[in-house]
């Protein structure tokens, strides 16, 4: 597969609300990143979703969405530069 194939495929572990998930999307970004540098930012961008997910559970930009409620820290995490996608 191509470099943007392979992004591709690996979107639904990247967009999971699930650690396990987005440690796979990490691995798998980190060796596209590897194999095609001039994707590599997409690694950075694979982890800022993992950390997300990591101290939340989930991604709180969703809640709305979703109608879930959001609890006061992803309130303000959401307020915070740069946390936006």
């Amino acid at each position: 597969m191509t470099g943007g194939q392979r992004q591709f495929a690996y979107l639904p572990f990247d967009h999971a609300e699930d650690l396990a998930h987005q440690r796979t999307a990490g691995q798998l970004f980190q060796q596209l990143a590897a194999d095609a540098p001039a994707l590599a930012g997409l690694a950075d961008w694979a982890q800022r979703h993992h950390d997300i997910v990591a101290r939340f559970g989930r991604f709180p930009h969703r809640n709305a969405a979703l109608g879930r409620p959001s609890t006061a820290e992803e309130l303000a995490f959401l307020q915070t530069p740069g946390s936006g996608f």
